[in-house]
């Protein structure tokens, strides 16, 4: 039995790391692969009466491992710097907003139907409403990331930022609303005060761990930097504290140490002994992150029941959730000047949502979010988004107008280079730069100039002569 189990794992595994490969190809996500193998191998127990314990248990800590992980790996990513600045500050907006809308509106439509629903036991009431419909506002990372993948690269940056803060503002947004009964100005204060001690728990523990990264000269020194980072991000959790918040501080601040060398205490650490560390700890951290992710969707496939999946009864709340989230998203998107295609489609509700969903007590849930509603929201989501990935005919995927004016000076150089060849006219270097507006290098340039006096049947001295005249 030992043995059956271990070969089946690691089969699975391999599968998934094959849909890993293939997705850039087939931009299939391999998350929808994932889940539909699980669900697949929990038709063939069925079939074949295979007794399998029960893993219900191994959801929210394989879902809290990975979060911790997959939040850690996408602030390594993460620039800070002047230039990403515009990024940042549309990545919060899109983030932040449509959650907000989304979560309102979907807490109104549940207290509503709480309060008409024809069962006089149901008393509405719009906190638990709230507590409900956030789960099902914020973005995956765990998703979002991955099938980004065959994007452009600043489209890809964007979803890398949107989909992470996503993740840590609707912790944030949940946890508040979760933890105070009332919501008033004291609960707002003590809100503040709980970021203000993480922050300072976040500065600390970085400064310690970083050090840790760059003084431990034994070979195993990545793995206790992982379970460290876990085992904070437990205790402030414990203590209520928005301890997310943590994980995305320590990840910026190891992965910005080239923009943060100019202050001294920076300049203690060994910067650049310190980068080639963090280099190697985010290989490690990105195969760690392939495999908890992998596990935890197969897990859920494996869970997934299929009376819940084709439940009539929350099958039209699904499809009305779902759109309004591509709605709310494509207008937020027009307004703040970013390309609604393919942008729009990468929206999908994931791990978060399982996570958020799994924590809510039994006494603030309310009959109309449960677990039918929360799985096929998400595979609505997902295959939308792969559908709008698959069928993209937005090649250029054009983030800024910066970017649709320097495709248009290249374009228009290559015309005006045609027209100079087939009227055999030599353009000279000094006609060329105001076009490309500095794109091309001087090597570049030369080669040009050589290929026109090729076609005229000259040489570069006719050319230099031509140039004194």
């Amino acid at each position: 039995m030992t043995n059956t189990f271990i070969i089946t794992i690691c089969c699975l595994l391999l599968l998934a790391y094959v849909f890993d490969l293939t997705a850039s190809k087939t931009k299939v996500p391999s998350v929808i692969l994932l889940l539909f193998l699980g669900w697949g191998m929990k038709q063939l127990t069925g079939v074949f009466h295979i007794s399998v314990p029960d893993l219900q248990g191994l959801l929210p800590i394989l879902g809290t491992i990975g979060l911790i992980v997959i939040v850690l790996e996408g602030s390594l990513e993460l620039e800070l710097n002047r230039s990403k600045f515009s990024l940042i500050r549309k990545s919060i907006i899109v983030a932040v907003i449509p959650m907000m809308i989304l979560g309102f509106l979907l807490a109104g439509a549940f207290y509503y139907y709480m309060g008409h629903d024809g069962d006089p036991t149901t008393i509405p009431d719009f906190r638990k409403s709230l507590i409900g419909a956030i789960p099902l506002c914020v973005i995956s990372s765990a998703i979002a990331i991955p099938s980004a993948v065959n994007l452009s690269k600043r489209n890809k940056e964007f979803v890398t930022y949107e989909s992470s803060l996503s993740d840590i503002l609707g912790v944030l947004f949940f946890d508040f609303v979760f933890r105070n009964v009332t919501i008033d100005f004291h609960s707002f204060w003590i809100f503040l005060v709980q970021l203000l001690i993480i922050a300072v728990i976040s500065f600390i523990a970085t400064i310690g761990l970083s050090f840790l990264l760059g003084k431990i000269d034994h070979q195993i020194k990545f793995i206790p930097i992982i379970i460290l980072t876990i085992l904070i991000y437990a205790l402030s959790k414990m203590y209520h504290l928005p301890a997310l918040i943590f994980i995305m501080l320590f990840g910026l601040f190891i992965g910005n140490l080239d923009e943060l060398k100019r202050f001294k205490l920076i300049e203690r650490f060994k910067p650049q002994k310190l980068d080639t560390e963090v280099h190697k700890f985010h290989e490690i951290l990105i195969e760690g992150t392939f495999l908890i992710r992998a596990l935890f969707f197969l897990l859920f496939g494996f869970l997934i029941d299929n009376k819940e999946l084709l439940n009539k009864e929350t099958f039209f709340w699904a499809i009305g959730i779902v759109g309004a989230i591509f709605l709310i998203r494509f207008v937020q998107l027009k307004l703040a000047k970013l390309p609604p295609m393919p942008l729009m489609f990468v929206a999908p509700r994931g791990l978060i949502t399982i996570l958020l969903f799994l924590y809510i007590s039994a006494e603030d849930k309310i009959d109309l979010v449960n677990k039918p509603l929360v799985i096929q929201v998400i595979l609505l989501s997902v295959f939308i988004m792969m559908l709008g990935l698959m069928f993209n005919k937005n090649k250029d995927e054009k983030f800024t107008g910066k970017e649709a004016s320097d495709l248009g000076f290249k374009h228009l150089s290559r015309e005006l280079s045609g027209v100079a060849h087939a009227s055999h006219k030599s353009i000279t270097p000094k006609e060329v730069d105001p076009i490309k507006n500095g794109e091309d290098s001087d090597a570049e340039k030369t080669q040009n100039e050589k290929d026109q006096l090729k076609d005229e049947g000259g040489s570069e001295d006719d050319s230099s002569e031509e140039k004194k005249d």
